[in-house]
């Protein structure tokens, strides 16, 4: 099971970021974040420990399973994440953020099953 190890705003660029015990998220991304190509960016703990990547949520889990949920949504704290793809030139993946809330570290992280999401 996956849970959120550090969470992190980038406000100006070029600039180190800030680590958050919790924070807000909007349809935007997270509050206080500067806007970059995706509202969220997730990546994993040995990820972020290798590269540094300018990430927001820093995930608890193994790097295959983070890639294998493009296309699936999450549930994290209160908020539902949609992965959308693959970061790119980067570590992790971008999400877009169907239902805004809060997300603090240490919330479980909970893949949507097929049965759930065909219910909608």
């Amino acid at each position: 099971m996956a849970v959120v190890a550090s969470i992190f705003i980038y406000p100006e660029k070029d600039q180190p970021g800030q680590e958050l015990d919790s924070v807000g998220v909007s349809e935007a991304g997270l509050d206080g974040d500067r806007r970059k190509k995706s509202p969220v960016h997730l990546v994993t703990a040995t990820e972020f420990v290798t590269s540094h990547p300018r990430a927001n949520l820093v995930l608890d889990m193994a790097d295959e399973a983070l890639a294998d949920l493009v296309g699936r949504r999450l549930r994290i704290g209160d908020v539902e994440l949609e992965v959308t793809s693959l970061a790119g030139d980067c570590p992790g993946v971008y999400a877009v953020v169907p239902v805004p809330g809060e997300v603090s570290v240490d919330d479980l992280v909970t893949v949507e099953t097929h049965e759930s999401a065909a219910g909608r």
